[in-house]
């Protein structure tokens, strides 16, 4: 059985951060699926919101790249592109 797991992030763009953010989203998405830690997949819902669901490998996955300098000098930049509207931290598949 899998150890993946999901995590989602609901944004939008602050005023005219709207191409720097996706930059920088796709910069930590290859950061995130080179190292390993999982894959992301970004989706646009309406006019301004952005979901970001990531695909975590593990725990340890997840625990590593929050240590990571790397993705944590995008989070930095994220902050002065984004406005974060909801996070789902983790999300555990239900079998039906």
């Amino acid at each position: 059985m899998s150890q993946e797991y999901l995590s989602i992030a609901i944004w939008e763009p602050l005023a005219g951060m709207e191409s720097a953010s996706l930059a920088t989203m796709r910069e930590l998405n290859l950061i995130v699926s080179s190292k390993g830690y999982g894959r992301d997949l970004l989706y646009r819902g309406g006019d301004s919101h952005y979901l970001l669901l990531r695909y975590w490998n593990s725990e340890q996955a997840r625990s590593s790249a929050q240590e990571d300098p790397e993705i944590l000098r995008c989070w930095a930049r994220l902050g002065n592109e984004i406005k974060i509207l909801k996070v789902y931290e983790k999300l555990e598949e239900v079998g039906v």
